[in-house]
């Protein structure tokens, strides 16, 4: 490839430099420019490293579906015998599409590839990212006993070995199940176990995303404290600072609106809302958004906007493969707007029952 070398190089680092700008989308292009190039030289092993570049990119630009049609097809390349390694990875970068896409029995079976690929291997690092995604899935599907298990298996499995910001993931994964599990200190002690091994100097983008997460799980447990309020000001700070992806920002905005919620400021926390409801994202997020506006309307005494919002919500967790969100709102709608929700709320209000 000594030819064309000076081409394939330069594409791959304007490839590099690109998805470090979080231009995600034209990264993927130019590492399909520096794939093509190496294809035609020749060079098998270049074009498929560009090729999983390319794949990286189109999951970071959400680009889902292209992700897993692109992944899958370098798991059935035969020009090239991919090794076990580079075979997990690649599971693992289509378990987080197929997540992301809201497939979540799907990822989770990717996961579960990449992480029988690699047991037992010396490749530990590997091995805990394939963990941490069948985690993240189970989790999202509601399979919570069983992300639990696994998060265990997780936590004993971090060691010495792995490099700090990789441990930091484990813990922050252990953390986000036992918050979901009801396991409130469980969590807060492995988050806190996480933001000791990051740092905004070491790595602002892994930092602010952290943050980000670890105030959306606080606040879905209703710990609004004084560390939950600076986690969203250090993520709010750092996505200023670094920028990021339309997720990102509406997670961001949502996380703010729950804190409006939480601190008696529904009309706030809704007006947010309402722009997060109308964007094109993934249905997991929308179902988030919808039911918290929904609990924001119903707190401003509006049942029947809080009603049809509530309803959406149940829609969108369905479609995200989240059958567990959707039967717990459809009881909240039972319980809060059911026909004797109105005297259980006049009963509560007169001091015999739990607000």
């Amino acid at each position: 490839m000594h030819s064309v070398s000076p081409l394939y190089a330069a594409a791959e680092l304007k490839a590099h430099e690109q998805r470090s700008h979080h231009a995600f989308a034209e990264a993927a292009g130019s590492a399909e420019q520096a794939a093509e190039i190496a294809l035609g030289a020749g060079d098998a092993a270049a074009w498929w490293n560009m090729s999983f570049l390319r794949a990286e990119n189109l999951l970071d630009a959400e680009q889902f579906d292209a992700c897993v049609e692109l992944g899958t097809a370098l798991l059935r390349e035969a020009a090239l015998p991919v090794s076990e390694r580079d075979q997990a990875r690649t599971h693992i970068l289509i378990a987080k599409a197929r997540q992301g896409a809201g497939l979540l029995d799907k990822a989770a079976d990717c996961a579960r590839r990449a992480a029988d690929l690699t047991l037992g291997d010396s490749d530990l690092e590997i091995n805990v990212q394939a963990r941490q995604a069948l985690i993240a899935a189970l989790a999202d599907g509601g399979q919570f006993d069983e992300a639990w298990a696994e998060s265990k298996k997780l936590a004993l499995a971090v060691s010495d070995e792995l490099d700090d910001q990789l441990a930091g993931k484990a813990f922050w994964v252990v953390g986000n199940v036992a918050f979901l599990c009801g396991r409130i200190q469980d969590g807060l002690h492995y988050h806190e176990l996480a933001a000791a091994t990051f740092s905004p100097t070491k790595n602002l983008d892994v930092w602010a995303k952290f943050n980000k997460a670890s105030a959306a799980m606080r606040l879905a447990a209703d710990v609004a404290d004084a560390d939950t309020l600076r986690c969203i000001e250090r993520a709010e700070l750092a996505t200023d600072i670094i920028g990021g992806t339309q997720s990102d920002i509406l997670l961001l905005r949502r996380n703010r609106a729950h804190w409006n919620f939480l601190a008696g400021d529904a009309a706030g926390a809704a007006e947010i809302l309402e722009d997060i409801c109308t964007a094109a994202v993934a249905p997991q997020l929308l179902g988030d958004a919808w039911f918290l506006l929904g609990r924001s309307y119903l707190s401003m005494g509006d049942e029947s906007a809080a009603r049809a919002a509530l309803t959406e919500a149940v829609t969108h967790f369905e479609n995200a493969g989240a059958p567990h969100r959707a039967e717990q709102t459809r009881e909240f709608i039972a319980v809060e707007l059911g026909p004797s929700s109105l005297w259980s709320r006049l009963w509560r209000a007169a001091g015999f029952g739990r607000h």
